[in-house]
């Protein structure tokens, strides 16, 4: 049985009074930008508003969709009644027909966030020349003519530049990519589409997540504006209770499995081919064990999905990884979980290496730069040892996590480090 559209070709559709929607759809598209699967496509979101004194576009569409854009931008107005190009966003699937816009409305002021100048002259190369733009922050506002935009500075959601734009004589919310989702239907407005809700929150795990201090901060702005409508880059439009999808950010940016008070964490995560690299992370949890105010987990990833322990990460103070070497690397579960930091904000923790190796041993070495790629502290010299671990191999074991845990908890000692270590 067919649903009825409220997207037809190269026809805009209305919102509210000289509000529109001016995108287009994608339904085909099943990977974004390489990380994120998309069974349901996606939709590039853009609206034009209309004052006494002109127009202002908020942001375009990826170029492939650019002739969809202009039929529904030349249906709600001229090009030289367009006074502002809002781009909340500089990435291409926000910006790619901004350079044909720029060539069509050259009386349009481009106004951007603070931090956006920096990325637009790469983006925006094939115009010859480096447009004019006014950067906004917080508190600056656009006049249209009987109505204001307002702007809201949103860095890191998800890249540096990216800012929301605020119409109060509608109560609505130009969010760019926050609280938006890669699902596309015809129907548009969030109380006719399908159920998008894994969706909804899927793309916050993969997109916001890390950014999860910058959800709170942006919050905490946003939630004082009572939106009536949010209207983001991608997805449905929210018009019914949008501010229960503000409280479900809220819920997923909020940590929930803090340990308590001020005890710390460290978290040991190992495989082990022949039970020699688990007996050197036994060590390593038994020595961290005698920190006082550090609690210690062990876990073995071999029987393990390494996504149930993404939450657990996030909340850590430190990590050790163990891993024997085979084949001159780290073992997939091992680099599986690793691979799974891109989604939580582990910069600043403490994290060391250890393993057993037969021949070489490179998966310690590979280990600690990985760490080192993530932002994370690695403040002592990893272990690896060949084959069996010796008693004195294993108090070695025992020396690091106490080392590591005193450095976690904030109470090692200042050392001197020889010139020759650092070679």
């Amino acid at each position: 049985m067919s649903h009825p559209s409220v997207v037809s070709p190269g026809k805009p559709v209305a919102l509210a009074s000289g509000v529109h929607w001016i995108g287009a759809l994608d339904p085909s598209m099943r990977r974004f930008d390489i990380i994120l699967n998309t069974a349901n496509g996606t939709t590039y979101n853009a609206y034009a508003v209309r004052g006494a004194h002109g127009v202002a576009v908020i942001d375009t569409v990826k170029i492939e969709f650019a002739d969809e854009f202009f039929a529904r931008l030349e249906a709600v107005c001229r090009y030289d009644e367009i006074r502002v190009i809002v781009l909340n966003h500089l990435e291409p699937d926000h910006s790619g027909a901004l350079p044909e816009l720029m060539r069509r409305a050259p009386n349009a002021k481009l106004v951007l966030s603070q931090r956006a100048p920096a990325i637009l002259k790469a983006l925006v190369r094939e115009l010859g020349t480096e447009p004019e733009c006014t950067p906004v922050g917080d508190g600056d506002v656009v006049e249209l003519g009987g109505r204001t935009l307002a702007f809201v500075h949103t860095p890191y959601l998800h890249w540096p530049d990216t800012q929301c734009t605020w119409l109060e004589d509608e109560g609505m919310l130009f969010s760019g990519d926050v609280f938006g989702c890669h699902f596309c239907d015809d129907r548009l407005w969030n109380d006719a589409v399908g159920d998008f809700r894994f969706s909804f929150d899927y793309y916050y795990q993969h997109i916001m997540r890390p950014f999860r201090a910058f959800v709170l901060e942006a919050l905490d702005k946003l939630e004082g504006l009572a939106p009536r409508v949010i209207l983001p880059a991608h997805g449905p439009l929210l018009r019914t209770s949008p501010r229960e999808y503000m409280a479900r950010y809220r819920r997923l940016a909020t940590p929930e499995l803090g340990s308590g008070g001020d005890e710390k964490t460290l978290l040991v995560f190992y495989v082990s081919a022949y039970g020699n690299t688990a007996r050197m992370a036994r060590a390593v949890a038994e020595g961290a064990e005698q920190v006082r105010g550090l609690r210690v987990s062990l876990f073995d990833l071999q029987m393990s999905d390494v996504a149930q322990f993404v939450d657990l990460i996030e909340e850590a103070d430190g990590m050790v990884f163990g891993s024997p070497t085979l084949n001159a690397d780290a073992v997939k579960p091992v680099w599986d979980l690793l691979s799974s930091l891109t989604l939580v904000a582990v910069k600043g923790k403490f994290g060391a290496a250890i393993g057993s190796y037969g021949w070489s041993g490179e998966a310690v070495g590979l280990i600690e730069d990985r760490m080192r790629g993530l932002k994370m502290r690695v403040p002592l010299k990893g272990l690896k040892v060949k084959l069996n671990p010796t008693e004195d191999d294993l108090e070695r074991c025992r020396g690091l996590g106490r080392e590591l845990g005193a450095h976690i908890t904030g109470t090692a000692r200042r050392r001197v480090v020889d010139i020759a270590e650092l070679a």
